[in-house]
């Protein structure tokens, strides 16, 4: 599934952070603030090493080397802070998974890498991956806790990257791309938000037979669209 074009940007007052990341990847905007980006690693590494509970603004300054002040002129709360950190690293987790799909040959090449790409890297990423591990209600809202709003945005994307294979003739056009791209994003969540005694989700390779096995099938339609 190639990348294609950026979803409409929502108002910033209900966007989620995923919808926010995944617009700024697209676009590739930055605000080219040194301080900023300088309070942002060093609260990135703080909350990796600590935890965000645990963490100040006071920690996170120091580890900047910058004043609080400066600290709380970018960034009015901690809870903010938190937010754009995590913000960043969803943009970094699409600009990963953007570059990775870009390497397929075949629609079945991009949905493999797509699901390999989205687990390791998620998993991978210390802020991400360490708030689901050691405290998953802080991401909660971000992934479940918006009536399905988020869900659906990604679900919106993929179903666009079917649909664009569609157009190409790598995917049959009776495939339906709504519930593909539903199913395709639900599977990779739960993945992600409950741990598996059956998947090893640190194989790539199992990862990708998985993807093969399962996902890739949902590419062609079953017998009785074919015959309608």
């Amino acid at each position: 599934m190639k990348p294609g074009p950026s979803v409409p940007d929502p108002a910033p007052s209900t966007a989620s952070l995923i919808e926010r990341a995944y617009t700024a990847a697209v676009d590739r905007s930055d605000d080219g603030d040194d301080i900023r980006t300088r309070v942002l690693d060093a609260a990135c590494e703080q909350f990796g090493e600590l935890g965000v509970r645990r963490s100040t603004m006071d920690d996170v300054a120091q580890r900047a080397n910058v004043s609080r002040i400066t600290v709380y002129r970018r960034f009015a709360t901690k809870d903010v802070l938190v937010e754009q950190v995590i913000l960043r690293e969803y943009r970094r987790y699409f600009d990963q998974f953007l570059t990775e799909i870009g390497r397929g040959h075949t629609a079945a090449d991009r949905v493999v890498l797509g699901f390999v790409t989205s687990l390791r890297t998620i998993r991978g990423n210390p802020i991400i991956g360490g708030l689901l591990t050691a405290e998953p209600d802080m991401l909660v809202g971000t992934m479940i806790g918006d009536q399905g709003r988020t869900v659906a945005m990604v679900r919106q994307f993929v179903a666009g990257q079917l649909r664009r294979e569609q157009r190409t003739g790598a995917v049959p056009a009776e495939v339906d791309t709504e519930m593909v791209a539903e199913l395709m994003v639900r599977i990779s969540a739960s993945f992600l938000a409950i741990p598996s005694g059956v998947v090893d989700l640190d194989d790539d390779e199992q990862l990708a037979d998985l993807a093969r096995r399962y996902l890739v099938p949902m590419l062609t339609p079953p017998p009785e669209a074919r015959t309608r």
